[in-house]
């Protein structure tokens, strides 16, 4: 008998279920971001998504909310705003920090990059008959709370 089927006879222990899941996740996530923004590092993907989701930065709170250093930071904003993706400007409140911003074309970048993520999961789902795509769906509530989402 095989893993698979293991799993399906038998209860897995919640160590079994942890450690499947986790596997079988960080390959859909790692397949989800070769699909976008190529010749972007992910640190450089997290910094622009998090000036999407935030607006406009002061270098210090970027640097906390990426969780790296302030000079780590900085090169990975460099790079960025060499590729024109972020403007960095001093704080007009406190002239010893800078603002940094992501631009239109980051924007863009980013929204280009979201709809060929989700073009990968369609042509993905696209193949599942009937019953797994059912499965997933019920899947999705309980994936939500173990990420705190419900």
């Amino acid at each position: 008998m095989d893993h698979d089927e293991d799993m399906h006879t038998s209860r897995p222990s919640d160590e079994e279920l942890a450690d499947r899941l986790r596997l079988t996740i960080g390959r859909l996530a790692r397949r989800l971001r070769q699909q976008s923004l190529g010749n972007m590092t992910p640190s450089q993907r997290s910094v622009l998504a998090s000036l999407d989701r935030s607006g406009p930065l002061r270098s210090g709170e970027l640097a906390k909310v990426e969780n790296i250093s302030p000079p780590s930071l900085s090169g990975i904003v460099g790079r960025l705003e060499d590729r024109g993706l972020v403007t960095r400007r001093s704080d007009p409140s406190d002239a010893r920090s800078t603002i940094v911003e992501a631009t239109s074309e980051a924007t863009a970048a980013l929204e280009r990059a979201r709809q060929e993520r989700t073009a990968f999961l369609v042509k993905a789902i696209e193949r599942l008959d009937d019953p797994q795509r059912a499965a997933l769906m019920d899947a999705l509530p309980v994936l939500d709370r173990l990420v705190g989402g419900e």
